[in-house]
C-alpha cells in the first residue's frame, strides 16, 4: 500500500510504503497507549481520591454487603427452623419416655441433662436476636440431648422386650373368661369340710365347657385325671416354673406336647373335688405355690403399655 503525501511546502511529494507489519505495530501501539492511559486515571483516582472513583468502590462495596447480609439470613433463618424443629423433637421424646415409663413402671435412666440439676429464674426477654455463632451453640446443645434421649428410650426398649420375653415364658396370661373369683389365694375355710385349709392357687367360677387356654408356652408334663384335681393339666414352662389347671371337664392335650402361649388346653368343668363348675389355676416356683394374680397382673400391665397409641 503507498500513500502519497503532498505539502505547500514541498517541492515534490513523498511517497510512504505501509506495509501489514507496521500498520500492527501502530494498531499495538494505540492499545497499549489507551490501556497506560487507564491505569494513569485510574492510579490517579484511587491517589487524590477523585468522587467518581470514590461512588464506584463505595457501591461495590454496598453490593457486597447486600449479599453478605441475604446470605446471613438465609443461614439464619434456617438455622432458625430446625432448631424449632430440634426442641419440638426432644419435647416429644421427653413425653414420650415418661408416658412408657409411667405405664410400664420402669424408671427412665437418669440423663446427663438431668443430672446438672435444675434452673430457673424470672423471665427478661432480649430484643437482640440470636447470632450465627448462638444458634449453633444451641443447636449443638439441643443435639446432644436428642441422642441422650435416644439413649435412654434404647435402654427402656431394651428393658421392655426384656420383660416381654421373661412374660411369654412366664405364666401371666389370663387362662379363662371368667365370670367372677371363687377363692383368691392363700388360708380359707375348706367349702367342703368346713374347716381351715390352704387354697394353693385361684378359682375361676365359669360355666362348663368354658374355653381354658395355656398361660404360657411350654411342655406339657400332666395330662390326666386326679382325684383331687380332676381332669388337670400341668405345663413346665422352664426357669424352674409351672402352671396347673384342675377341674377340667374335658383335656385337648397330652403329656409331652409342646403348646404356644394361648392355646386350648381343654374345658372347664366340675371334676375332681369341686363343688360347682369352675377353673382352679395355680403357679409354681420350684414346686412351691405361689400367688397367681401377681403374675396376671404383670400380663395385663405389659398388655397395657404394647397396645396404648403412641403420642
Amino acid at each position: 500500500m503507498h500513500i502519497i503525501l503532498v505539502s505547500n511546502r514541498l517541492a515534490t511529494a513523498k511517497t510512504v510504503n505501509v506495509t501489514p507489519r507496521l500498520l500492527l505495530g501502530v494498531l499495538l501501539g494505540l492499545c497499549t497507549l489507551l490501556l497506560a492511559t487507564s491505569l494513569l486515571f485510574s492510579w490517579v483516582g484511587a491517589r487524590f481520591n477523585l468522587p467518581f472513583v470514590a461512588d464506584l468502590v463505595a457501591s461495590v462495596n454496598r453490593i457486597q454487603a447486600r449479599k453478605t447480609d441475604e446470605y446471613v439470613r438465609d443461614n439464619v433463618s434456617t438455622m432458625a427452623v430446625k432448631l424449632g424443629e430440634m426442641q419440638a423433637q426432644l419435647m416429644r421424646l421427653d413425653h414420650l419416655g415418661e408416658r412408657i415409663s409411667r405405664q410400664s413402671g420402669i424408671s427412665l435412666p437418669k440423663s446427663d441433662a438431668s443430672a446438672k440439676g435444675g434452673s430457673g429464674g424470672p423471665l427478661i426477654t432480649s430484643t437482640r436476636s440470636l447470632g450465627i455463632d448462638e444458634l449453633r451453640r444451641e443447636i449443638d446443645r439441643l443435639s446432644a440431648s436428642v441422642d441422650d434421649r435416644t439413649e435412654s428410650l434404647t435402654v427402656l426398649e431394651s428393658q421392655l422386650m426384656e420383660r416381654r420375653i421373661k412374660t411369654t415364658l412366664l405364666p401371666t396370661l389370663m387362662p379363662i373368661n371368667s365370670d367372677h373369683i371363687g377363692s383368691g389365694f392363700g388360708s380359707r375355710v375348706d367349702p367342703i369340710l368346713g374347716v381351715g385349709a390352704v387354697h394353693e392357687g385361684i378359682d375361676f367360677v365359669a360355666e362348663t365347657g368354658t374355653r381354658v387356654v395355656a398361660a404360657a408356652g411350654g411342655v406339657v408334663t400332666t395330662a390326666e385325671f386326679h382325684p383331687q384335681y380332676g381332669n388337670m393339666v400341668e405345663i413346665d414352662h422352664g426357669n424352674d416354673f409351672a402352671s396347673r389347671y384342675a377341674h377340667l371337664s374335658r383335656l385337648a392335650v397330652k403329656a409331652g406336647q409342646v403348646i404356644k402361649r394361648g392355646q386350648d388346653i381343654g374345658k372347664s368343668g366340675n371334676t375332681g373335688r369341686s363343688t360347682g363348675p369352675h377353673l382352679h389355676f395355680e403357679v409354681r416356683f420350684r414346686g412351691v405355690a405361689q400367688n397367681p394374680k401377681r403374675f396376671l397382673q404383670m400380663g395385663a400391665q405389659l398388655a397395657s403399655v404394647a397396645s396404648a397409641p403412641a403420642q
